[in-house]
């Protein structure tokens, strides 16, 4: 049996005190095995992995996620002021809100749904899929040691279907609702910060833009048809009726592009549709965003692709006085959301849960969504002490480091923590011990 690392207790201070003894120490045992388990991440491969597949208390490892009592919102909290200090000490904080599919399915998973597959649906060909929906908020931060912008989930929420709502006799709540909650909370989390989220089109909501734009800056996308009026005119003395609510309307943004005499700024931004620096003409203005009964001020900013091979696209920014190019480079942050998608998929089973509990269900997937951000702290952590490098070959070379390498690192210091631990203090001659060795060998020839 494989003991849990020190350093892993050690990284994992900070939540100690949510859990009880008993559970911490459960927690600790899934933790480790979650990150050395090469295949599926179930808490049968997370034992497994860690040679406690004999052991007959097995059942309460399941009860950790299907029911012991701990708070996945208190620990969000801890988790986004872990990432805060690390990798955000000063300026504003930009976060990003979308929505995932994890494909499921099993009649026992009672808030599964149908829904689109974004992934492979395209607009002209419709795939559905069946499985949960997902609505994470990441914080959207450099990484030094990886030379980009990475999504950092923190906060993570299940949104279940309409049809859910309706068989549970339920009011169905959709994705702007939810975000609206989950933006506001992160909000109430940080006082004192800046905070600017950034989101695509289904969240370009004029409810939701008006229930946040007080409390935090709201980034997203804008109808190129959209309605756009002046700010209404002061009220004049002695005027009877009720005051407007709007000026004169202006040009669509469709117009706008037509018309020859408006006046664009070129910029250069970097990252824009994953190139490293890209010419775009922008053209911006402030408006108040109107639909009939709902309307929100806003700053609106038209892009046009100097060499004209992406279609025009139009963005929109709750703060007024907000710079243009600003609100761009905030934008192309939120690509970093959908890499960290694919890499938890990809790395971390998300989609390889068998959990079928809804307590289960409800907690699963945003841990492992919330170990993608812990994997990075840890990974940090290592870059500091000269232990992160890039796994490179002959055929590819690697300037920065990546997810996997940043997961490869912090598994190879739990088996070395783990490993020498047990083999005394001399490192030239490992005597390594005949249960790990077996460990070591299960890991390396069983997918799962």
């Amino acid at each position: 049996m494989l003991p849990v690392p020190p350093i892993l207790k050690h990284w994992l201070t900070p939540f100690t005190a949510f859990f009880t003894r008993p559970t911490w120490e459960r927690v600790l045992v899934l933790a480790a095995g979650t990150v050395l388990a090469p295949g599926r991440r179930t808490v049968s491969a997370a034992l497994s992995v860690l040679g406690r597949r004999e052991g007959a208390d097995f059942a309460r490892f399941h009860g950790v996620l299907n029911r012991a009592r701990w708070s996945g919102q208190a620990l969000a909290r801890v988790l986004l002021g872990w990432l805060i200090a690390v990798f955000v000490p000063d300026g504003p904080v930009v976060v990003g809100i979308d929505e995932t599919i994890e494909r499921r399915w099993g009649p026992k998973i009672t808030v599964r749904g149908i829904y689109r597959d974004p992934v492979r649906s395209s607009k002209g060909h419709f795939v559905k899929a069946s499985g949960l929906r997902w609505v994470s908020v990441m914080l959207l931060a450099p990484i030094p040691w990886a030379g980009r912008i990475w999504g950092l989930p923190f906060l993570t929420a299940l949104a279940p279907s309409e049809r859910y709502a309706r068989q549970a006799g339920r009011r169905h709540k959709p994705l702007a609702d939810w975000g609206r909650q989950l933006l506001l909370l992160a909000s109430r989390w940080l006082p004192g910060r800046r905070l600017i989220a950034v989101a695509d089109t289904t969240y370009a909501v004029i409810e939701l833009l008006a229930a946040v734009r007080h409390r935090l800056t709201m980034v997203t996308r804008l109808r190129l048809d959209a309605r756009l009026f002046d700010p209404p005119p002061p009220r004049q003395p002695g005027a009877r009726g009720r005051s407007r609510v709007t000026g004169q309307r202006q040009p669509t943004l469709v117009r706008r592009l037509a018309d020859p005499a408006s006046r664009w700024c070129r910029v250069t931004v970097s990252q824009w549709y994953g190139e490293s620096r890209r010419e775009l003409d922008i053209l911006t203005g402030t408006a108040v965003w109107d639909h009939p009964g709902r309307r929100v001020p806003v700053r609106w900013v038209l892009v046009r692709d100097v060499k004209g091979e992406h279609d025009p696209q139009a963005f929109l920014c709750t703060d007024l006085e907000a710079d243009a190019l600003d609100v761009l480079r905030w934008f192309v942050r939120r690509w970093a959301v959908e890499v960290t998608f694919e890499e938890v998929r990809r790395h971390l089973g998300v989609e390889t849960q068998r959990q079928w509990s809804d307590k289960a269900i409800a907690r699963t997937t945003p841990a492992l969504l919330a170990l993608f951000s812990l994997v990075t702290l840890w990974a940090h952590d290592l870059a500091g002490r000269g232990r992160l490098d890039p796994r490179s070959a002959a055929w590819y070379p690697k300037r920065h480091l990546t997810f996997s390498d940043a997961l490869g690192a912090v598994r190879r210091q739990l088996w070395e923590d783990g490993l020498f631990q047990a083999s005394g203090q001399s490192r030239d001659m490992v005597k390594i011990p005949a249960p790990l060795a077996q460990r070591l060998l299960d890991a390396a020839s069983f997918p799962a």
